[in-house]
C-alpha cells in the first residue's frame, strides 16, 4: 500500500523525507509539501506515516485488504505505545486495528556488545548466535543429526 500526502494538511516539516529508507520523500521545492515521487518503488514501511506529526501521509490499500473506495489511516501513538489502523469504507463502516508498537519494555534487549563472542565451534552449530535463549526453547532448537542427511556432511 504506497503511501500518499494530503497536501492541505502537510507543513512541510520533512520528518518524512529524513525517515524514508528507499528515499521517495521529497519536499515540492513551489509549495514546500512533501509528495511520493515514486510510489511503485515504496516498500510500505510506513516510517513517514508513523512519523508524520500533522498525520497528513495515508497509504492506499489493496483489494484484499480492503475493498475499493475505502481509506487507510495508520496512526502511532506514543503515548499509548501502539499503531493504529482504521478502515473506512464507502458505505461508512469503520474498522479499527490497534497493535503494540513493542512487545518488549523499552531497553529491555541487549545490544550485540553485551552478548559473549561467539566460540570456534559455534561456527559449526546450525543454531544462530544466541537462538535458543531469545526464543526460549528448552534444551535449544531441534537439529539435523549427520545420520539423517542422506550424503552426510562435509
Amino acid at each position: 500500500m504506497p503511501t500518499f500526502v494530503y497536501m492541505t494538511r502537510c507543513d512541510g516539516c520533512g520528518h518524512c523525507v529524513d525517515i524514508c529508507p528507499s528515499d521517495i520523500m521529497h519536499i515540492d521545492k513551489t509549495y514546500r509539501r512533501a509528495l511520493n515521487i515514486e510510489p511503485n518503488m515504496c516498500w510500505e514501511c510506513y516510517s513517514c506515516v508513523k512519523a508524520c506529526p500533522q498525520q497528513a501521509i495515508d497509504c492506499r490499500g489493496y483489494a484484499d485488504f480492503a475493498p475499493l473506495g475505502h481509506s487507510v489511516r495508520a496512526l502511532r501513538e506514543e503515548k499509548k505505545g501502539t499503531i493504529s489502523w482504521k478502515i473506512k469504507f464507502r458505505d461508512g463502516r469503520e474498522k479499527n486495528f490497534e497493535s503494540p508498537i513493542r512487545t518488549t519494555p523499552w531497553g529491555s534487549i541487549k545490544g550485540p556488545a553485551e552478548y559473549a563472542a561467539p566460540r570456534p565451534a559455534d561456527f559449526a552449530n546450525q543454531e544462530l548466535a544466541h537462538e535458543p535463549d531469545a526464543l526460549n526453547i528448552e534444551g535449544g532448537l531441534p537439529a539435523l543429526r549427520r545420520n539423517q542427511l542422506k550424503q552426510g556432511v562435509v
